[in-house]
């Protein structure tokens, strides 16, 4: 493991915290293609709707169902990227007690 490693996840770590934040805020741009393309079909419906005087719920659970699971992606992304620099770390710190305890002192 490399400090360039720890700084890599690190990274990625933050930038996905922060596309978690923005979905949760109701941001489209951390969505993926197909998540994105759901929302505007939804808020497209229910547009449509709205204008020929209909109710719009339909299109209001589609577009919850969709930020949820977007949420839900982010966030199983974030706890792999955790699990990952853990993991380095702990790796690190095996091979470092290793090398110590094979020293000469």
């Amino acid at each position: 493991m490399s400090n360039a490693d720890l700084r890599r996840l690190d990274r990625e770590i933050q930038a996905t915290s922060k596309k978690l934040e923005a979905v949760q805020r109701g941001e489209l741009w951390p969505l993926n293609g197909r998540e994105r393309r759901a929302m505007l079909r939804a808020a497209a419906s229910g547009t449509y709707r709205t204008a020929k005087g209909r109710s719009t719920s339909r299109a209001e659970t589609q577009m919850e169902s969709t930020s949820s699971a977007a949420e839900m992606r982010l966030t199983a992304e974030l706890n792999a990227l955790h699990g990952e620099r853990q993991r380095l770390i702990t790796e690190a710190a095996r091979a470092k007690a290793a090398k110590k305890s094979s020293g000469w002192w």
